[in-house]
């Protein structure tokens, strides 16, 4: 799926404009939802993020790959630059823990998450995009 510049634009953005990504994923013991700071769209097909944690999300990963990523911008919706505060893009997680993936995930990076304290010793998560939809299962525009 191609993203459109103006996702581009709000995901590129989200820690500047104090929104929350959060990935959710599943595992033997259920569950688990985490913010993730350093989101970032790696290509029209990939979203991305660096995992610096190392906890339930990169374990539950392991066990079962498919993840929801979701991104919400209540001011964004508010002033009518979304039609949906919420967007949900389903896909399948892998883990790099070195390589040429890796590297590309941290040059896509924002500035502030390759300075970030622990960055050095993370791994590189690309999430395959299945699908995109806002919170009413409107494919995104």
């Amino acid at each position: 799926m191609a993203f459109s510049q103006k996702i581009k634009d709000f995901i590129h953005n989200a820690w500047a404009d104090d929104c929350v990504c959060l990935v959710a994923t599943i595992g033997p013991d259920g569950p688990n939802v985490s913010p993730k700071g350093s989101l970032i769209i790696f290509d029209d097909d990939h979203l991305a993020y660096w995992e610096r944690a190392k906890r339930k999300a990169l374990a539950n990963i392991d066990h079962d790959p498919r993840v929801v990523v979701v991104y919400s911008n209540m001011k964004a919706f508010r002033e009518k630059k979304l039609q949906s505060a919420v967007l949900r893009f389903y896909g399948t997680a892998k883990v790099h823990e070195s390589g040429p993936i890796k590297d590309a995930i941290f040059s896509k990076l924002n500035e502030r998450e390759q300075k970030h304290e622990g960055a050095d010793v993370g791994f590189g998560v690309l999430v395959k995009i299945d699908r995109a939809e806002d919170l009413r299962g409107r494919p995104l525009e």
